[in-house]
């Protein structure tokens, strides 16, 4: 019976090169931005709202995490004792040592938010499975990359871009950057900034012509 070869400690290096796990690509290889603009979020709504058999819940749930910068972690745990729909405020508790906020709920999240409560009046959080459990982040992954495939968007899109949409939605409408800061509940404004620096609308008054 032949003998089993003897690895070499340059064979063995080698041989750990070949088993390497392909490199993740950059998000800069998959698209340019990550951001949506508003017309996108949109486009994105309107496939979620007419994907499925939960088409309220989805849109609802591209709606209120645009409107509110909501993570995902922010959004699968959102309950309705965070909501007050007769005084339309929404108590927002921010994740990664966030500061929490109370921001206003305009007419069209409130009549997606009453839509949504009178299918499930009993529950204590506001985005459920088909079991009646809270969603999980996987399953607004998948809500959102569905949208947007749906939505014919020539990118992949992932939740986290609809907070980043917030922000430049915001700084384009000349919102100062300490607003959005306090919005955001970003502890350090330096996280916030990266949205006006890169704001066109800064550049707006450069040319006459």
């Amino acid at each position: 019976m032949p003998k089993a070869k003897r690895q070499t400690p340059f064979s063995a290096k080698l041989s750990k090169k070949k088993t390497k796990p392909p490199r993740k690509p950059k998000n800069t290889d998959k698209r340019q931005r990550e951001y949506l603009t508003d017309a996108e979020v949109e486009r994105l709504r309107k496939a979620a709202a007419h994907q499925g058999r939960h088409g309220l819940r989805d849109d609802t749930l591209i709606l209120l995490m645009f409107r509110h910068a909501l993570r995902v972690g922010e959004t699968v745990t959102l309950r309705w004792e965070q909501i007050d729909l007769k005084k339309g405020l929404l108590h927002v508790r921010r994740l990664k040592n966030g500061l929490p906020s109370t921001h206003p709920l305009r007419g069209v999240e409130l009549r997606a938010l009453r839509q949504l409560q009178r299918l499930n009046p009993h529950s204590s959080y506001v985005f459920l499975s088909e079991r009646q459990a809270p969603l999980t982040s996987r399953a607004v992954h998948h809500v959102i990359a569905r949208a947007g495939k749906e939505a014919k968007l020539p990118f992949t899109v992932h939740p986290h871009m609809l907070r980043h949409s917030t922000g430049f939605y915001l700084a384009n409408h000349n919102h100062d950057t300490r607003s959005i800061q306090s919005y955001f509940g970003h502890a350090n404004i330096k996280n916030t900034v990266i949205y006006t620096e890169l704001a066109p609308n800064r550049f707006k008054d450069f040319w006459r012509d």
